[in-house]
């Protein structure tokens, strides 16, 4: 099973924002330090997933476990269902892209044990200054 942590963050909130995702796993260890452009933390979380499950898509992985330290991506896509109708757009594509997978979970994390995904998101920003 492939392991992505994932995490989003802002120097700002809204500010130039990063997405951080580590992947590991059957043999696979990835870092990618993905730069997002100005947007709140929020959006940043919700991007990073969704990048994630791009490239996860792109290597043909077919069982994923996620783990995110936002309880508000991770209750999102437990429920299905977000207040804010800002992010209900982000919510959908995640969605979308976790049923291209025969197995997605997603789990939540502290955030002392997402420190390499966080560590990509902030180089992501630094990147971008």
């Amino acid at each position: 099973m492939i392991e992505v942590y994932i995490d989003g963050a802002s120097a700002g909130n809204p500010g130039p924002s990063g997405a951080g995702v580590y992947i590991k796993g059957n043999g696979i260890l990835e870092h990618h330090s993905i730069p997002l452009g100005v947007m709140s933390n929020h959006e940043a979380e919700y991007y990073s997933l969704i990048r994630a499950l791009e490239i996860c898509k792109e290597k043909r992985f077919s069982i994923v476990s996620f783990r995110t330290d936002s309880q508000l991506v991770d209750q999102a896509i437990e429920k299905e269902y977000v207040k804010n109708k800002q992010y209900i757009p982000l919510l959908e594509r995640a969605l979308e892209l976790t049923k291209e997978f025969d197995l997605f979970f997603m789990k939540w994390i502290p955030s002392s044990q997402n420190a390499i995904a966080d560590e990509l998101a902030r180089k992501a920003i630094r990147h971008q200054k």
